[in-house]
């Protein structure tokens, strides 16, 4: 096991070589973009990922306080899913009320892969083979849907 520290340190390597890794990606507009922290626009809207010992996650996060202004956001996300699921190329996971790991209600869009470990040097290509085509395609839709959530800002 790993302390505390260490564990946030292997974390952050990972994080910093996968930033490195898509640092030369462009956005779908041919712009720079922060892959790690991806920037929708909307505010309670954002591009997840996330890695630990067991598995690895891309999700779409809607978490705005007000249950009905969030219910309205994943409404719509299902009007544009044959756009998002056109764009992802898989199937992913559509949860309007969870419990995210603060403790606080949210709507979530994600697709999760098992048996990787951030923890493991040799799970790094895994994971960045995971990510990396995830957040691309959420990027190009993004570029086309973006402008369907402008009453959200």
């Amino acid at each position: 096991m790993y302390t505390r520290e260490e564990a946030a340190a292997i974390k952050e390597q990972f994080w910093r070589t996968f930033g490195q890794y898509m640092a030369v990606v462009p956005s779908a507009e041919g712009l720079r973009v922060n892959w790690i922290n991806y920037k929708t626009g909307i505010k309670q809207l954002h591009f997840k990922t996330d890695a630990t010992s067991k598995k690895a996650t891309v999700s779409i996060e809607m978490s705005h306080p007000d249950a009905g202004m969030r219910a309205l956001m994943f409404e719509q996300w299902k009007q544009l899913r044959a756009l998002l699921m056109m764009n992802l190329e898989e199937e992913w996971e559509w949860e309007e009320d969870v419990e995210n790991d603060y403790g606080r209600m949210v709507s979530r869009i994600s697709y999760t892969i098992n048996d990787v470990n951030i923890f493991k040097k040799e799970d790094w290509s895994k994971l960045i083979s995971f990510f990396k085509p995830r957040l691309i395609a959420l990027d190009a839709f993004w570029a086309d849907a973006q402008y369907g959530f402008e009453l959200f800002k």
